[in-house]
Formats: structure tokens, C-alpha cells, sequence
């Protein structure tokens, strides 16, 4: 190891430890989420939350006990979390209603993506929740150099960075007063990114390209594809792979035209419970490649460099990692790395 990686090694330790050595939490505790200011007085004793990125956070964090429901499903929980899962009433796999969450009481809700609970919120805004007494907080991911008011699913002001999810892990923590915890689970999620990147550079690839397709409102219309600064773009960045896509918006629509012109190396598709689109099922999203006139077109799909990832992993969540990890094994997989 080099003086300078030493050095930035160092830090990061350094860095943990100090966040580690952090006291209890002092209530009042007071934050600034999304552009919203919230006060706790205590600990919340129970909450309910819109969004899986959340849920699993709670759940890595030891607090399940204190989950009365849970909503907003893509797929399967992580096994680690399946037993305390079982126990929490799950209220809609998709977006659940205003009067389904109130009526259990919860001293927190904890969301995932402003367009579920925000200005707009399908869901509610997060006014509605304060008006009647119940706090709401929002992933920094989804907030923290974005523009919710742009795109479908927002706009990027500026790259992802799993900092963002560190950063919602503390403070749920810090809201819970577990901040012990807190440390544990990030410097879990630091380790692992590190081992990844670490082995990515190992890879050395050369004019490697792809493209994440998420889903499509249907079957014969443009794709939803990852924009050039969310998390899957952090993933092929950490990896040396371009990104075809290079608009700021989250999820983009762009014309299979365009995609096969482009002829990515690998095509990287969602696979997921959820069901609001029919191209949301995986094997569907396979026929479309292996059928569509202009998509076979493609070397990926000539090739067969398709490559199925967990779609919660290409959303800003604590997966981030599998993803990058996913990723790097298929690299090797296919050939391309070795």
C-alpha cells in the first residue's frame, strides 16, 4: 500500500472513530432533512415506513421492534432481516394511503422518495403528516444534490455518493438514539466498497460501456435507464465502465434507437416483485431483448451480456454495494475482465 492510500486509510478510521465516540443523543434533537426542519423530543417508540431503502435501514439498525408497518416493496428483504419482517404488517407493496399510516400512530415516518412524500407526495405531503403530530423524515439520498421537481424521478445536481447513505444511516440512528449501532452498520457498508473498488481496479478494463434498464411503462415503449449521476452510474464509475446515458435526470426515458446506437457492452436489467409495469418483470424485459427487432441488433444481446441485478440495488439504497459487487463478478463472468 502506497504513503497516500495509507494516509486516506487512515482517515477513514480516523473518521469512523470519531463518530463512534459520539455521546448519547441530547434531546431535543433537531435536524435538517430535505429541506425541512424536525424537532424529536424522544426516541420514537414506533414507526412506519414508505420505501424499502428505509425499511432496511431501520431493520440493519436493530429497530424492527419499533416498525408497525411497512410499504413500497421492490423485492425480497434481505435475508438477515426475514424473521423480524414476518412480525411487521406490510400495507401495500406499492404506495400505500395517508389514512393507513395515521391510523397506526407512528411517532416517525421514515421515506425512501420525496415523490411518495413531499411537495407533491403521492402519498402526502409532508405538511399532512405534521399537521397531524407525525414527524416525517426522508433518505438524504434521494434529497442531497437533487432536484425533485425535474424528470419523472428527479434530477441530478451533482453525482451520487454512498456518503448520502451513511449519512441517513447516522441520523435514523441519532433520531433512535443508537448511535453505536449507527457506526457498526456504516462501517460495514465502508469495508465492503472498499473490497469492491479494490477489486475492480484489479480488472483493468478497457472501452467497456452499459446500460441499466430499470423498467417501461409498457412493452413497446422507451425505456426507463439510469442518468449519468445516480447510483448506478457510481457503480460503473467505481468500476471503469461508461455510462451510454448521459442525461442528469434519475431514471430518463431513452428510445431503444438511441440505446442500440450506442451498443453497449452489457445491459444490466432490474429484476423485482413489484408489478406497476409490465416490463417490471425481468423475464419479460429478456423476451423484449431477444425479440425486438432493433434490440437484437445489439452485441450485448448478440453476446448474451445481460446481466439481472436486484432492482433495489440500482436505486441510492444501502444495497449500492451488492450492486457494484454484482456487477464486478459479472465482469468475470462474461468474459469481458479477467
Amino acid at each position: 500500500m502506497t504513503f497516500p492510500r495509507m494516509a486516506l486509510a487512515a482517515a477513514g478510521l480516523a473518521l469512523l472513530a470519531a463518530h463512534a465516540a459520539a455521546g448519547p443523543t441530547k434531546y431535543p434533537l433537531t435536524l435538517e432533512n430535505c429541506d425541512e426542519t424536525i424537532t424529536f423530543d424522544k426516541a420514537p417508540a414506533t414507526t412506519v415506513t414508505v420505501g424499502q431503502a428505509a425499511t432496511e435501514a431501520l431493520y440493519a439498525l436493530g429497530l424492527g421492534d419499533k416498525m408497525t408497518g411497512t410499504s413500497v416493496w421492490f423485492t425480497d428483504v434481505l435475508p438477515e432481516h426475514r424473521s423480524i419482517n414476518d412480525k411487521v404488517e406490510r400495507l401495500a407493496d406499492n404506495d400505500p394511503s395517508f389514512e393507513s399510516i395515521v391510523a397506526r400512530k407512528p411517532g416517525l415516518v421514515a421515506v425512501q422518495f420525496i415523490w411518495h412524500v413531499g411537495p407533491e407526495g403521492i402519498v402526502a405531503t409532508r405538511e399532512q403528516f405534521h399537521d397531524v403530530g407525525i414527524p416525517t423524515y426522508v433518505m438524504p439520498a434521494d434529497c442531497v444534490a437533487k432536484d425533485n421537481s425535474v424528470g419523472v424521478d428527479g434530477t441530478r445536481t451533482a453525482a451520487f455518493s454512498t456518503e448520502t447513505i451513511h449519512q441517513g444511516v447516522r441520523e435514523l440512528a441519532e433520531i433512535f438514539d443508537v448511535q453505536d449501532k449507527g457506526e457498526e452498520v456504516v462501517a460495514d457498508l465502508v469495508k465492503r466498497e472498499q473490497d469492491a473498488v479494490e477489486r475492480a481496479k484489479a480488472l483493468d478494463l478497457k472501452d467497456v460501456s452499459a446500460v441499466f434498464w430499470f423498467s417501461s411503462a409498457d412493452m413497446n415503449i422507451d425505456p426507463y435507464v439510469a442518468g449519468r449521476k445516480g447510483g448506478p452510474a457510481y457503480m460503473l464509475d467505481k468500476l471503469g465502465i461508461r455510462n451510454i446515458v448521459e442525461s442528469d435526470e434519475e431514471w430518463p426515458v431513452v428510445g431503444w434507437e438511441t440505446i442500440a446506437r450506442a451498443n453497449p457492452t452489457l445491459i444490466v436489467i432490474a429484476r423485482m416483485d413489484r408489478r406497476r409495469f409490465p416490463a417490471d418483470d425481468f423475464e419479460k424485459k429478456l423476451e423484449f431483448l431477444k425479440t425486438d427487432p432493433v434490440a437484437t441488433q445489439m452485441d450485448a444481446v448478440k453476446n448474451n451480456r445481460i446481466v439481472v441485478m436486484d432492482a433495489h440495488a440500482m436505486d441510492a439504497t444501502m444495497r449500492t454495494v451488492s450492486g457494484i459487487e454484482v456487477l464486478a463478478d459479472a465482469l468475470v463472468d462474461q468474459g469481458i475482465a479477467r
